[in-house]
């Protein structure tokens, strides 16, 4: 088994503590920008950045669907969020850093404990790249719900 790793970085056009705000706002922005990977989506407490739990099903691919629920918590700079999944090994951290008066990048890094032999060949291949265009176009309906 090794860790499988996914990473995906934009440009959002739009002010740090803005982009940072809607990422944290699970009961609205969040859920408009998910995408239809995301389905049963729902907050089960908190609602607004960290102690917030919510549960989605998240399908990377028509066969490999989690069923995922989710602790959140603030990166220790406030730049960012941590989302742990309570039914498996996978943390997404999300980042925010300024890029100039407007904009701002955000990154996100999904990790988790692959499977070994064979599976895990294919899983470390081809999972970082599904991970990634997922995520590309939920950064993408984040610049546009904040543009």
């Amino acid at each position: 088994m090794g860790q499988v790793v996914a990473t995906a970085e934009r440009v959002v056009h739009a002010p740090a503590e803005r982009v940072h705000a809607a990422l944290a706002d699970y009961a609205g922005t969040r859920q408009r920008i998910a995408g239809p990977q995301f389905t049963e989506y729902r907050v089960e407490s908190g609602g607004q950045g960290a102690g917030t739990r919510v549960h989605w099903k998240l399908a990377a691919t028509e066969k490999r669907v989690r069923d995922q629920v989710i602790s959140v918590s603030e990166l220790p700079d406030a730049g960012g969020l941590v989302e742990s999944d309570a039914n498996s090994s996978m943390v997404t951290t999300w980042t925010v850093r300024p890029a100039g008066p407007d904009s701002s990048t955000v990154g996100v890094r999904t990790t988790w404990q692959g499977a070994g032999g064979i599976g895990g060949f294919f899983e470390r291949t081809f999972a970082p790249k599904g991970l990634r265009r997922l995520y590309d176009g939920v950064l993408e309906r984040l610049d546009a719900d904040l543009t």
